[in-house]
C-alpha cells in the first residue's frame, strides 16, 4: 500500500483498477436489480385492470432512489 507522508491512502494502479472493475460491477448489479423490481411491481399491478394505464416510466419514477430519498 501506497502512502503519503500525511497518512492518506493512495491505491496503486492495480488496486485502483480493481476498485473502478468493483464499481462498475456494483453498479450492473444495482441496475439488474431495479429493472427486476419494477417487472415485479408491473407484473403485480397485471391483477387489477383499473391500474392498466401505468407505465414503465410512471414506475420507474416512482421506485427511483431520488423519490425514495425525499420520501425519507
Amino acid at each position: 500500500m501506497a502512502r503519503e507522508h500525511d497518512g492518506s491512502y493512495q491505491p496503486n494502479a492495480k488496486a485502483r483498477k480493481q476498485q473502478e472493475k468493483d464499481q462498475r460491477r456494483m453498479e450492473f448489479r444495482r441496475a439488474i436489480e431495479s429493472y427486476c423490481d419494477r417487472r415485479e411491481l408491473l407484473r403485480s399491478l397485471a391483477d387489477y385492470p383499473e391500474l392498466q394505464d401505468i407505465t414503465v416510466w410512471q414506475v420507474s419514477a416512482a421506485t427511483s432512489p431520488k423519490n425514495a430519498q425525499q420520501a425519507r
